[in-house]
């Protein structure tokens, strides 16, 4: 471990205790520690915590000392836009990811009076160049980061924050324990990026209280949703995620707000992956999504289906298919999930083709969830084991089935 680089900020205002919500005045200067555990760029981790454990105070004229309890916040950094950088200020597109954890850090406001921060740089890709080593490695930052601390915040791309969200739902028991993904829209030199303020944001609430006990969250645009059903529905747009289900609340001012009390996504299955101490990546069993549409031809479905372990189909509408390609998919022995195109709504076993005996076989409803969610869940009902009823049942969960 190297040294420790330390740094003064001066507190001028009323502090707020974590603990008590007393307020406490001080003129002092507080110090911060800023430890490098690893220099490492790929696998960098700092620490950055108050040097003082007590405040000073005065009650009628003595001085006096209050314990000073921040929540700890670890930090997880996979890349993404909000790591990005462009050759102008005006550039919003083509723009490489560059920055590291540290090096956005410095560009938000202080949040030494809020909370002490450890971070560490897992990946810093394009989350379209995820892949399950990567998603592998932020399962773990999380799971080994669950005991330790009081937030995890999660910065990532925003192209495919949705499916790593719902995957670390559906696999790890986070408890009370708020988990914020964060992302942005633009890089960080474009002229009005909006990556600090999410960052800043995401922090402030996996360190409010009133966000434990609701599962994983996504910050961006000063909304708070719920990560099992957030979809990015805009290419280029700010506010680019929207959700109908899991709109839990907005952050105005430095404040926190939620529209309900606590809790989490109905019918969430948990998962518990069975991995090896020596493993390095997932090694899900392989699905495929086919996206479906007019005259779609009924071989592609051949084309897929002797490669992998089960398909999801986008269908058109609430789960419709041309005939001739509801018969190809009702002859396969694989899982065959029926998701759908539209952003909204739902796939429900009503609209499931039927054999003439009147069985569904291997085909089963997507409910609420979308092709790329669907994909996932099926993936880890594979991983384990699960049968044919049994994927149908955690399908049904989410009013599939």
């Amino acid at each position: 471990m190297s040294s420790p680089i330390k740094t003064t900020a001066a507190l001028l205002e009323p502090i707020a205790d974590y603990e008590t919500s007393t307020l406490v005045e001080t003129m002092v200067n507080d110090t911060l520690e800023i430890t490098t555990i690893c220099p490492d760029v790929e696998h960098g981790k700092f620490i950055i915590e108050s040097g003082l454990n007590e405040i000073p105070s005065s009650v009628c004229g003595t001085p006096t000392y209050q314990h000073r309890s921040l929540p700890r916040i670890k930090i997880l950094g996979t890349g993404g836009t909000i790591a990005s950088k462009g050759s102008n200020s005006s550039q919003t597109a083509g723009y490489h990811v560059d920055l590291t954890i540290q090096e956005l850090l410095d560009s938000i406001p202080d949040i030494s009076r809020v909370c002490e921060l450890e971070y560490e740089q897992l990946c810093n890709v394009d989350s379209k160049d995820l892949n399950e080593e990567m998603l592998f490695k932020i399962y773990k930052g999380v799971t080994q980061s669950l005991q330790s601390f009081d937030g995890i915040v999660i910065t990532h791309g925003t192209d495919t924050l949705s499916e790593t969200a719902f995957f670390i739902e559906s696999c790890v028991d986070t408890g009370e324990l708020p988990i914020v993904f964060v992302g942005s829209m633009r890089p960080s030199t474009s002229v009005s990026a909006d990556g600090p303020m999410n960052l800043y944001q995401a922090i402030l609430i996996a360190a409010n209280s009133k966000s434990r006990g609701r599962g994983i969250l996504v910050s961006l645009n000063d909304q708070i949703s719920a990560g099992y059903y957030i979809t990015k529905t805009n290419a280029n747009s700010l506010d680019s995620f929207n959700v109908r289900q899991g709109y839990l609340g907005n952050f105005v001012n430095n404040e926190v707000h939620y529209y309900y009390p606590p809790v989490k996504p109905q019918g969430c299955h948990k998962f518990k992956l069975k991995l090896s101490p020596q493993a390095s990546t997932l090694n899900l069993p392989s699905v495929c999504i086919l996206y479906g549409h007019q005259a779609i031809p009924p071989e592609i479905v051949d084309m897929v289906a002797d490669h992998y372990d089960g398909l999801v189909i986008a269908t058109m509408g609430a789960g419709s298919l041309p005939k001739n390609v509801n018969e190809k998919l009702l002859s396969l022995k694989i899982p065959v999930i029926y998701s759908k195109r539209s952003m909204d709504g739902m796939v429900p076993t009503a609209n499931l083709p039927k054999t003439q005996d009147g069985s569904s076989t291997s085909l089963i409803a997507s409910g609420y969830l979308n092709p790329e969610k669907s994909r996932i869940l099926l993936q880890l009902c594979l991983a384990g084991s699960y049968c044919l009823e049994e994927i149908r049942r955690v399908f049904r969960g989410v009013y599939g089935g």
